[in-house]
């Protein structure tokens, strides 16, 4: 009956991808498919006192609400620094400095290193697509390139190595393994810039293959009419990009070099935004409604797909996926392919770099820390691993952040989604295996 449970497991995924890609709402999506995977384990038994009623009221509420309650500050100072780095314009400022000094001929160049820096620096990556389409849309307009290639190298800058590979990072996916591992945001620093590297420089090599081919085909630039017009910078003084370099640098060296909490980085980084922008300061009221607008839709979307890994975990076919995921682990190499397919299958499944990665460390942590010490293994390479693991597979379809990038760039998935997926996803997937068999090599 174990083998039945398993196959509900994967019905309710299968199901959980469908609706999700089809754009439905995951609040009402994740219980559904948890309901599927119960549904199919009630032969197996659910455990003493345990129905199909409570799966939902109490094992699916209780991880939801959980995961909400230990991550909903982190997720609404994040918003609100994000939100004050962009109607202050000092994100703006600083990524037009970048573009200038880059120049049109290397296009994407321009657009990647500005969502490199906004998303190192901590502004949430939903907030770089808003603020970066605009200025990629001028620079891929001078520069005679199809916009529709536009969005993957948008999701290049600001969906990968600064979002887990790099160490210091303040995004939420490079925080969450802490929690779990006892380590910090600086965990395992070359691993995770060797990776890194790994994983951008084919992508941006392909970034720039495509352009070229599309060059020697003839298409170029296509107005999108929906597109409004930017907002004006005329009045920002030649200085003014400073506004955007010194609240990046304050987090992060708040972060990781006086290692303060993530919130009260994030507070620091919303002060100094404000120093520098003292004129901008009647905005903040604006900031905190929009950016806890954001943190509430961010958190929650997370939190439900959270319950359904929470119900996974009661379910009888949940112990031989571990088995399956997990294996022996009687080696390095083994131990971290083990990770990267645990975090990457769950992300895939959820649309969710951080929910996918909740999930599976909430279930495997602990085995792996057992696993890890008995091979003398440290948990800082659990921590980068767990989190480069979950920053690749997530960008599926019903990607939240995917599906945000193609509707703010007018673009649809036949579009632009098969350069994202070959860009964010393959290429990725096949740098993590790289770095982990090759880390593991050294510690074999």
């Amino acid at each position: 009956m174990d083998e039945l449970s398993l196959i509900g497991i994967f019905a309710g995924l299968i199901l959980m991808i469908i609706l999700a890609y089809k754009g439905h709402s995951i609040i009402w999506v994740a219980p559904l498919s948890a309901f599927v995977v119960v549904l199919f384990s009630v032969g197996a038994g659910l455990g003493e006192g345990r129905t199909l009623l409570s799966s939902y009221t109490v094992d699916y509420m209780q991880g939801a609400g959980n995961y909400f309650a230990s991550w909903f500050p982190t997720f609404l100072f994040g918003a609100v620094y994000g939100k004050v780095m962009d109607i202050t314009g000092a994100a703006r400022s600083l990524a037009k400095v970048i573009v200038k000094l880059i120049g049109e001929r290397f296009a994407a160049l321009a657009v990647l290193i500005p969502c490199l820096a906004l998303t190192y620096g901590g502004v949430s990556l939903f907030v770089v697509v808003f603020i970066m389409y605009p200025m990629g849309y001028e620079i891929y307009k001078a520069a005679d390139l199809p916009r529709t290639l536009l969005p993957c190298i948008i999701a290049i800058g600001a969906f990968g190595v600064t979002m887990t590979y790099l160490p210091g990072t303040p995004q939420i996916q490079n925080l969450i393994p802490a929690e779990y591992f006892g380590t910090t945001a600086f965990a395992a620093p070359y691993y995770g810039i060797a990776a890194g590297l790994i994983a951008i420089i084919p992508a941006y090599i392909y970034a720039e293959w495509r352009i070229r081919k599309t060059r020697k085909l003839g298409i170029g630039f296509v107005e999108d009419e929906l597109m409004a017009a930017a907002e004006s910078d005329d009045t920002i003084p030649s200085w003014h990009w400073i506004s955007g370099l010194l609240p990046l640098a304050a987090v992060f060296i708040a972060l990781n070099i006086l290692k303060w909490n993530i919130i009260i980085a994030l507070m620091l980084g919303i002060f100094v935004c404000f120093i520098f922008n003292v004129n901008k300061l009647k905005m903040l009221p604006a900031a905190l409604t929009e950016g806890s607008k954001g943190a509430v839709t961010a958190m929650m979307n997370t939190a439900c797909a959270v319950g359904f890994g929470s119900v996974i975990r009661i379910v009888p076919g949940f112990m031989l996926l571990t088995s399956l995921l997990i294996g022996k682990g009687t080696s390095p190499i083994s131990l971290l392919l083990s990770e990267i397919a645990s975090t990457g299958i769950l992300s895939a499944a959820t649309g969710s770099a951080s929910g996918g990665l909740s999930i599976a460390l909430s279930a495997f942590a602990d085995k792996y820390m057992e696993m890890a010490a008995a091979i003398d293994l440290s948990p800082e390479m659990l921590h980068r691993v767990a989190a480069i693991g979950c920053s690749a597979m997530d960008k599926m379809p019903h990607n939240g952040a995917i599906i945000t990038l193609l509707a703010v760039s007018h673009c649809t998935h036949k579009d632009s989604y098969k350069d994202i997926f070959i860009a964010t996803v393959i290429i990725p997937v096949i740098a993590e295996i790289i770095a982990a068999v090759g880390w593991g090599l050294l510690f074999a």
